[in-house]
Parts: C-alpha cells; sequence; structure tokens
C-alpha cells in the first residue's frame, strides 16, 4: 500500500523506507518515541495528535514498514502501538519477530485492536497490553501508555541487572528468586537441581589466554540455555566456572553431556575441554533450594578432575551418608581440639646426597582418634576442613606442637632438628599467619630457620599474585618453603621461575610406578633437572622400597621421605633417631 497525505503533522514512513531521523532529534532534546503502526490514515492521525505532545511518533502503515523501522530504530524506540490487521504482513507477524528476537524483544508492543478476541492471542504472543478501538477516552491511552513504557523500563533494568554480563544467563541472586518463585506456584512438579562445572578451567585461561576461557564459557553457557528452555527451567552462571540449573526431573541426563559436548567440538578440536555433572533429583521438595544445590555441587564434585570423559553424577543415599559424616565431622572438631583428640607424630626425612642416608629433617602430620567413629584418615578429614574454612585451627595447634617438640627434642639431645609443617590456602590468606608463626617460634626459643612450611603447588595457581607476596613475605622472615605435590598442579614451568620456594617436593604419585614404568622415571629425571634450574633441592615423599630408593637416588633426587626409612613415628621415637644419627 502507498503512502497516504493526511496531515502535515503526520510523518509518515513511505514504500521506499524512508522514516523519522531519531537519533537526530534525540541528540537535540532528548524525548521518548513510539512507533505507530496502522494502515488507517485516521487512526494515525488520531493517536498521533494524542500523543505528539509528550512523545515523538515514528509511523508505519504495513506489517514490512514496521519492521523495517524497529529493526534500525531500535535503540530509541519506548513503544510500538500495533494494529492487527494490515496488508503487508499483520500485526501477528510483527509479534512474533520481536519477540523472537534477542535485540528487539525488550521493545515493549500494545496491540490496536476492535476485535476482543484477539486480545488475548496477542498477549499470549507477547504484547503487554492492548487499547480498544476507537480512541474516545485520550486520557485513559495516554496513561497506559506512560504505565506501559514505565514498566518495560523497570523490566528492562531487572533483566540488565539481573543477566550475567558474558553469557547473558542469570545471576546466582536472580536464580534463586525464579527457583523459588517456581517452587512456590508448581508445588508438586518434580524438580532436579543440576550444577555444572568445567574442568581445570583457572588452567584453560592459563594456557589459552582469557579470550578463548571466555569462548568456553559462552558455549557451555549456550548448550545450558538451550537444555533448561527445552525442560521447562531456569540456568545461571554461579560463578567463574560453576552453572546451575534448575528444571522439571528427567530420568536420564545424558541429553545435557550430550549438548554441552557438542557446544565445545567447534573450540576444543585441538583443546583438552571437559566438565562434570551433579544432579540432585528433589522429587518431593523436602530440601530447602540452596541445600539442593549443595548437594548437587556435591554429586559434581565426586567426579574426578582428572577424568578425561564429560561425567554425569547422580546425588544418592551413599552421598547423603557421607554428607552426614563430613557433617559430624565439621561439628566435631572445636570439641576434638578442647579433649586432646588430635595427636602428631613425625616422618623422617632423610638426605641420600652423600654415601650413607643421613637423617635430615621430618614433617609434622595429624591424626585424629574420634571417640565415636574411630580412626579418622587424614586425606579425609583435612581437605573437609580446608574447604569449609576450619583447618585455620588444626594448623595452628599442629604448630604449636611442632614448635614444642623440636625445642624438647634440643633440650635432650643438644641438635635442633628442623621439621616442615603444612600451611593451607586458608592460612595464606590469614592476615595474623606470619606474627602467629613468629610468636609461637619465639615462646618456644627458636628461629624460623627450624620450621619449614609446606605450600600445596595448587596454592600457587590460585591467586597467584596474593599468594607470591604472602609466601615472599615469610621468606624474608627467615622461613624456608617448600612446594608440596609437586606435579599435581599445573604450574607452567614459566610460572616456576617467578615463585618463591626454596625446595621442590615430588608428588608421590610419580613413584609409585617409577619401577614399571620408563616414562615415570623419565618424567622424575626431568624434575631433577627443574630443581636443578632452580638451584633447591628435591625432596621425594612416598618412597616404599629399596628398588624405588635406587631409582631416585641415581636420578639425583636429594632427600627421601617414606616407609622404606620409616612410617610416621611419635615424638619420642624420633628423638631416638636423632639420638642415634650422631648430629
Amino acid at each position: 500500500m502507498g503512502r497516504r497525505d493526511i496531515s502535515e503533522d503526520v510523518d509518515m514512513a513511505n514504500n521506499n523506507r524512508n522514516t523519522l531521523d531519531i537519533e537526530a532529534k534525540h541528540e537535540q532534546d532528548f524525548r521518548r518515541t513510539i512507533l505507530v503502526v496502522d494502515d488507517e490514515p485516521v487512526n494515525l492521525r488520531i493517536l498521533g495528535n494524542i500523543l505528539k505532545e509528550e512523545y515523538d511518533i515514528a509511523y508505519a502503515e504495513t506489517g514490512e514498514e514496521a519492521l523495517y523501522v524497529i529493526k534500525n530504530q531500535k535503540d530509541f524506540l519506548s513503544l510500538v502501538l500495533l494494529d492487527l490487521h494490515m496488508p503487508g504482513g499483520n500485526g501477528y507477524m510483527v509479534l512474533e519477530e520481536i519477540k523472537g528476537s534477542e535485540d528487539l524483544r525488550y521493545i515493549p508492543v500494545i496491540v490496536l485492536t476492535a476485535d476482543e478476541s484477539a486480545e488475548v492471542e496477542s498477549l499470549r504472543r507477547g504484547a503487554i497490553d492492548f487499547l480498544n478501538k476507537p480512541y474516545d477516552r485520550p486520557e485513559v491511552l495516554k496513561a497506559r501508555v506512560r504505565r506501559a513504557i514505565e514498566l518495560s523500563i523497570d523490566r528492562n533494568i531487572i533483566e540488565a541487572t539481573g543477566k550475567d554480563a558474558l553469557t547473558g544467563l542469570l545471576t546466582r541472586e536472580y536464580f534463586f528468586q525464579y527457583a523459588r518463585e517456581y517452587d512456590k506456584f508448581h508445588p508438586e512438579q518434580e524438580v532436579d537441581a543440576v550444577v555444572v562445572n568445567i574442568s581445570k578451567f583457572h588452567l584453560i585461561n592459563e594456557l589459552y589466554g582469557r579470550s578463548f576461557g571466555n569462548r568456553v564459557l559462552c558455549s557451555i553457557a549456550d548448550g545450558i540455555r538451550s537444555v533448561a528452555r527445552g525442560c521447562g527451567g531456569v540456568a545461571c552462571r554461579s560463578n567463574a566456572d560453576c552453572f546451575y540449573l534448575y528444571i522439571e526431573h528427567q530420568e536420564n541426563y545424558d541429553f545435557l553431556r550430550k549438548t554441552l559436548a557438542d557446544r565445545l567440538i567447534d573450540i576444543s578440536e585441538n583443546h583438552d575441554i571437559h566438565f562434570r555433572v551433579g544432579v540432585y533429583p528433589d522429587l518431593y521438595h523436602s530440601a530447602h533450594l540452596q541445600q539442593r544445590f549443595d548437594r548437587a555441587l556435591q554429586a559434581c564434585n565426586s567426579v574426578s578432575k582428572t577424568t578425561s570423559l564429560d561425567m554425569v553424577a547422580i546425588y544418592d543415599n551413599n552421598m547423603h551418608e557421607k554428607e552426614l559424616y563430613e557433617a559430624k565431622l565439621l561439628g566435631d572438631i572445636e570439641k576434638a581440639l578442647l579433649e586432646n583428640q588430635f595427636n602428631v607424630v613425625f616422618q623422617p626425612k632423610y638426605d641420600i646426597r652423600s654415601g650413607e642416608p643421613e637423617l635430615y629433617s621430618a614433617e609434622v602430620l595429624v591424626r585424629w582418634k574420634h571417640p565415636e567413629l574411630g580412626y579418622i584418615k587424614p586425606d579425609f578429614f583435612i581437605p573437609l576442613f580446608e574447604e569449609n574454612g576450619q583447618i585455620k585451627e588444626l594448623d595452628r595447634f599442629v604448630w604449636r606442637e611442632a614448635a614444642k617438640h623440636v625445642r624438647r627434642w634440643r633440650d635432650m639431645y643438644g641438635v635442633t632438628m628442623p621439621v616442615s609443617v603444612n600451611v593451607s590456602r586458608v592460612d595464606i590468606f590469614d592476615p595474623d599467619l606470619l606474627e602467629f608463626l613468629q610468636k609461637i617460634l619465639a615462646d618456644n626459643g627458636l628461629e624460623s630457620k627450624d620450621m619449614h612450611l609446606e605450600i600445596t603447588e595448587t596454592a600457587y595457581t590460585d591467586a597467584v599474585t596474593t599468594i607470591v607476596d604472602v609466601v615472599n613475605s615469610l621468606r624474608d622472615a627467615g622461613f624456608k618453603v617448600e612446594m608440596d605435590d609437586f606435579g599435581r598442579g599445573y604450574s607452567s614451568l614459566n610460572m616456576l621461575t617467578s615463585l618463591p620456594i626454596d625446595a621442590l617436593k615430588l608428588d608421590m604419585g610419580f613413584i609409585k610406578g617409577i619401577a614399571e614404568n620408563n616414562k615415570e622415571i623419565s618424567m622424575v629425571e626431568f624434575i631433577v633437572n627443574v630443581a636443578r634450574f632452580l638451584d633447591v633441592p628435591l625432596i621425594a615423599e612416598g618412597v616404599e622400597n629399596s628398588e624405588q630408593y635406587l631409582l631416585l637416588k641415581k636420578a639425583g633426587c636429594d632427600v627421601i621421605q617414606g616407609y622404606y626409612f620409616s612410617k610416621p613415628v611419635s615424638s619420642s621415637e624420633f628423638g631416638h633417631l636423632i639420638e642415634r644419627s650422631g648430629r
């Protein structure tokens, strides 16, 4: 349909797609802009005259013209008034185009119609309101237009602040709001809490750069968004590399694994990228919302980070029993410290650089004998306490005990035998760490060189700058710092040259297969050369037999620790070793 002249003050779109220069008018004097779409000139004139005092008005006579204006002036349109029945693409077509576009869907649409039966269908297709023809109450029309624009602004602000800037998924806060509302209105619906984690994501950023890491996050987010929509749920980016979904219960999650894997195909061809999925099915809404995702995260974490497969784990009774067991241990630590349920033992380290092995020092280890549960394995309770921030008091207990026994040996044997103690990531971020260590040494008449500090390699790969600053301050105060479990983490050789360390401690995983695997021997020899390059001693732990010992000695290892020489022993037993060493 061609242009119709209806009034000098009515500037309409023509067949050549000429539109009001909205952007220029905004630069001169900000006024919100409304697009009026109707094929009847009289309706355009009426609406234009009613609204022109408060708004800039753009016009279109057909659906095609309307879409042209909307797409080209989308950043400046505050509202569309849309007639449903027009040639050149009806109003429903325009509605679907707007609501189906990520770029246009935020623009509110009020439908103009004299057909009451079309009102519900219009709202279903995305209109936010409707106005009935004829427009015989101008003040009501202006009030509804004003309210529609205000509501749209509020909604867009909420949507902008509620979306993760990188992925477009909900933020954690808004996600939980949506999930709570879902539970409120669908109390009988069986639902699943799902957690997706990208394995070793910090390493992806380090090796390939943050830009590539962002591509990985966005690819995973696209897959998660697709699954959430398909399953009638919502999704969010919970933190850097972790995503949450809240969806209707699914019997099988192979489709999720495949969807995410497919999203990564294009970017992971030459890169080792994997993810883990944990699911907590809460069929009866028996757990509160946060607890459901805590359990889904527990299931996710049960999948080994070192697996080369994209795995899905479902929270089950075994995990629930483990959760209860962990909760009891966490609740009992304070009482255990007060009742002296913990005790320290000492595993000797031997210097093998000369002809005969010589007693070098000892690592201080902690043991827990629970009055109800019996002996608790340290490789279970120590990571648990560290993860929950309760390791600090236990570490301080160990340090105090270590200093006390070093002083006791010196008084008994006239020898100051240095020991090494573990320092967790929690300790590193404690601003009182250095002061506390110095105080317990001073209380026992010891010096910083008498207590070495073991910090795991993986700690160095998190918050590198902060940890390097803390370690530098410890070394400046005279402490020797050993990098523990070297080879388990992901330190690059370039990073190693800038890390402040006084010794490398080889992860025992390299030791177990050294006698059967030539690659393990080659790796140990390589790490020996790294230690030589850094000019620090290499300590091997977990040495259990003579074959391992001889291979390590031949490879050039400096210090040995393990059952081949001695199991962890009590303070008095270690004192006898000092006495027999002749030091």
